[in-house]
């Protein structure tokens, strides 16, 4: 069988290297599509025989080059004879399925989309469902098998979408091995960090942008009266120096860490007390079920996907919006006995193994 992933941005395919490595050592051939210019797909994938090829498509449907890579895409699944097409994120999904829509019939070709998070969803900006409900809902009558990863997504799919077959898969599989089993020294770990021994400390990993919603952390823990609370991020980002500064305004100084890029993050699970993801926007957050594998209680945002993740027995939501409500849960959270919720949260991360979601696939492939 010959598979051909599509994505706009390169590093999507980061997500995909244990089930394509699988897909490749059952003697199915897999190359790979996307604009090269937005980020490199893993180098990993030209080692296992993989082909990369570059196509137009961007972030913007209004782009020039999107209306270049239909024509790209139609000749290189045409050229390269390839049986089942997938594609990722939205454009590159919108390419895709418009250069399939006659090949579906005359070559026979299955086109599979995965949505990693409709941009329309309940509460989004009314450009984001005049602009994408309608590209998605008119592409979805040329698509084969679409995959959603949140059960908001998957109603809506089913009940508006025309693909011949809407799928629930819950993400796109963690190694829970890694992060279940990382063993940190602790006490050293934290004086890396600068954060003490006997403080409560609370990690978020993300990039530093708007939608990750950092600020409503960052003010809510200014009125917490336990100042023994330390809170770190690790990600990068164009706010790391708004963040700094409004952490330094509130008072928190050497309480509030942003750690930059890290290749430890196992680690730091190992070190923290709790995860917090305040997102105002998300699919299926990957950084939390690492977070629950790893056996921390989780405080999230009450949004699509986290609330796929997370209910009362494994961590707390909260109103994105609010940092009153925030501040609540940071005071629940900061005073509670987490035992039961470390161990739900581990308990809870084992569904979505890559394990478990390369099975849902192999199915979906029909293999």
């Amino acid at each position: 069988m010959k598979i051909l992933y599509i994505t706009t941005i390169g590093s999507t395919m980061n997500f995909f290297k244990k089930f394509i490595g699988e897909l490749i050592g059952k003697g199915h051939t897999v190359d790979i599509a996307c604009n090269d210019r937005t980020s490199k797909v893993p180098s990993m994938y030209t080692e296992l025989g993989c082909k990369v090829f570059t196509v137009s498509c961007t972030r913007s449907p209004l782009n020039r080059g999107t209306f270049k890579a239909i024509k790209e895409i139609k000749k290189l699944v045409t050229e390269n004879e390839y049986d089942i097409v997938h594609c990722h994120t939205p454009i590159a999904a919108m390419c895709t399925r418009l250069a399939c829509r006659k090949l579906r019939k005359k070559k026979g070709v299955r086109v599979i989309y995965t949505a990693h998070g409709f941009h329309f969803y309940k509460g989004a900006p009314k450009k984001n469902w005049l602009m994408y409900y309608p590209i998605e809902k008119i592409c979805s009558r040329w698509t084969d098998t679409l995959i959603t990863i949140n059960k908001e997504d998957y109603a809506l799919a089913q009940k508006k979408m025309k693909a011949k077959e809407v799928v629930y898969v819950p993400g796109v599989g963690i190694d829970v091995d890694k992060f279940a089993n990382t063993v940190v020294d602790r006490i050293s770990k934290r004086q890396e960090l600068g954060i003490p021994e006997d403080a409560f400390f609370m990690l978020s990993v993300g990039e530093l942008n708007e939608n990750k919603n950092h600020k409503t952390v960052i003010k809510a823990m200014s009125q917490l009266e336990n100042k023994n609370v330390y809170y770190a991020i690790a990600g990068k980002g164009e706010l790391d120096s708004e963040l700094l500064a409004l952490a330094n305004e509130l008072g928190l100084g050497e309480r509030f860490k942003l750690l930059g890029f890290r290749s430890d993050v196992a680690e730091l699970y190992k070190a923290a007390d709790c995860f917090i993801h305040p997102s105002f926007r998300e699919g299926l957050p990957v950084s939390i079920m690492e977070a629950m594998a790893a056996g921390l209680p989780i405080m999230a945002s009450k949004i699509r996907g986290c609330m796929d993740l997370i209910d009362e027995k494994s961590g707390y939501l909260f109103n994105p919006n609010s940092v009153q409500d925030c501040a609540d849960c940071l005071s629940r959270i900061t005073e509670d006995d987490l035992k039961v919720k470390k161990k739900t949260s581990m308990d809870s991360a084992l569904k979505y193994s890559k394990d478990n979601i390369n099975c849902q696939m192999n199915s979906i492939y029909y293999i």
